[in-house]
């Protein structure tokens, strides 16, 4: 066989098979691995783009980077297996103190002029605490919020286009080329020193204090404000489980014993709870006022969402050109497809737990039947609930973007309020069905325990579940941190709107 025979064959099994066997090799290798393959140091906030990237499209985002944001430092990487760019971003510390400046970071003043925070100033830069010294005065979260911050604030100019997509003048780049799916990917890097510190002082420790303040400086305010909600929490649930049991062990066999022990509880939770609501708002307000953000002012001009679609129109207020959506619209598909979407997801929960409790009730007819066997309705119902909750997470997603929402804050607002009817509906309408409308206390006894795991489930999935699997918030896999706070439970949102500020 010839030399010649031999390099056409390679090269026509080349062309079937060495496109598909990139992908898969894409797939296989993760972003933590390769990203090792590739050694770049000082590097804050990396920037991914797709595999089908041209170099035209790349060239164009690196001279507006470059032109629009000259205090930036930039280095291009391409990884041969899986023939994707990179962008490696970092910073000078003098730029980062005119960010810090701009973005009115609010840095701790040394005793002798005051103590406390107030915001960053260049002119007055001797007043802070460890200005000297260039490795401790920003945290790695307070670099990659400048940086983000910058780069959030690239806008485009009158006219500009890039391939289809046609910019408004002052409408930001990199929110609509991730939103378009240009970039794939931006997320701060981590630091596996003070990852390990992490890992020894709070995700191995046992029976600790979190540290709160080391949560902060690394991953921002809201993800510490979330943490210290949660440990406050569960803190606080020792009272009602110690009185519950102490009731416990006093109630007698006979029924006014009992029912003068649940009232007597009935009572202390509502004690309980209103104390609760006190107590974190006062720990809330005073790590709020530690951590700089009690005082933050509000966003004036909140930036419209980079999903947000409508038809262009010159702005009556400001006079720039924007994309407007008719509320109207929103609210005739608010009324006339969520509402009636929502109402039929609800029935089929309600359908649903009706034909497990009868099935409940054919197989307790059946003397013969195994014990084990008896428990098959009980497992059906908590399969069914936890897929319906799933399902319908993706339909409130979708259902909120058809509403087409312009400020992010409304969209979370909308999205919170869909997840928390359905899940309270999911989770607890059997025990509401059972103890109210069939008034049946002994099915109430056997039907209790689902309630209570799906409470432990809601409770721990955001922080113990998605912090494993989620890809850019996994403090054990210490490969990189989310740019945006999702890692934050949604229905916790409420808990945390004090703590706004510029944070990753």
């Amino acid at each position: 066989m010839t030399f010649k025979s031999v390099l056409s064959r390679r090269t026509i099994l080349y062309k079937l098979f060495g496109k598909r066997l990139l992908q898969a090799g894409r797939h296989i290798m993760s972003h933590k691995s390769w990203m090792k393959t590739v050694p770049t140091e000082n590097c804050d906030v990396l920037m991914t783009f797709a595999d089908a990237t041209d170099d035209h499209t790349l060239l164009w985002l690196l001279n507006h980077i470059r032109l629009g944001i000259p205090e930036l430092i930039i280095q291009i990487r391409h990884h041969k297996h899986t023939r994707v760019y990179a962008f490696f971003v970092t910073a000078t510390y003098e730029n980062l103190l005119r960010g810090a400046e701009e973005m009115g970071l609010r840095k701790a003043v040394k005793p002798e002029f005051g103590g406390g925070t107030r915001s960053f100033s260049c002119e007055e830069d001797y007043i802070y605490e460890n200005i000297e010294s260039e490795l401790c005065f920003f945290t790695s979260q307070e670099r990659q919020s400048i940086i983000k911050y910058w780069l959030d604030n690239l806008r485009a100019k009158n006219g500009e286009v890039l391939h289809n997509i046609n910019f408004l003048e002052g409408q930001p780049i990199i929110p609509e080329l991730s939103a378009r799916g240009v970039i794939q990917q931006m997320f701060p890097l981590h630091e596996q020193r003070i990852l390990s510190q992490l890992m020894k002082s709070w995700v191995q420790a046992v029976c600790e204090k979190q540290p709160l303040d080391d949560i902060c400086d690394y991953f921002g305010v809201k993800i510490a404000m979330y943490f210290a909600w949660l440990g406050f929490y569960t803190t606080s649930m020792l009272y009602p489980a110690v009185i519950g049991f102490v009731l416990w062990m006093l109630t007698e066999s006979d029924q006014t014993s009992r029912d003068i022990c649940c009232v007597v509880f009935a009572l202390f939770n509502v004690v309980w709870a209103t104390l609760f609501l006190e107590r974190w708002k006062r720990r809330g307000a005073e790590l709020a006022y530690k951590w700089g953000t009690l005082d933050t002012p509000a966003e004036s001009l909140e930036e419209p969402r980079p999903q947000f679609r409508g038809v262009k129109r010159c702005s009556p207020i400001t006079g720039c050109e924007e994309f407007y959506y008719p509320p109207w619209r929103r609210r005739v598909f608010r009324w006339l497809v969520s509402l009636p979407i929502c109402i039929l997801c609800l029935c089929f929960v309600f359908l649903v737990m009706l034909v497990c409790f009868e099935l409940q009730e054919f197989v307790m007819g059946i003397k013969e039947m195994p014990r084990l066997a008896r428990f098959i309705p009980k497992i059906m119902l908590a399969i069914t609930v936890t897929a319906c909750d799933e399902v319908y997470r993706k339909i409130a997603c979708w259902l909120n973007d058809m509403e087409n929402y312009r400020l992010q804050s409304a969209y979370e607002k909308n999205l919170i309020i869909k997840m928390v009817l359905f899940q309270f509906v999911n989770s607890y309408l059997s025990l509401f069905y059972i103890g109210f409308y069939l008034k049946d206390m002994e099915r109430l006894k056997e039907v209790r325990p689902l309630p209570t795991l799906m409470l432990l489930y809601r409770t721990f999935t955001p922080t113990c579940v998605i912090a494993i699997f989620h890809p850019y918030s996994a403090l054990i896999l210490g490969g990189q941190r989310s740019i945006s706070d999702h890692l934050c439970h949604p229905f916790a949102c409420h808990i945390l709107r004090m703590t706004e500020q510029p944070a990753l």
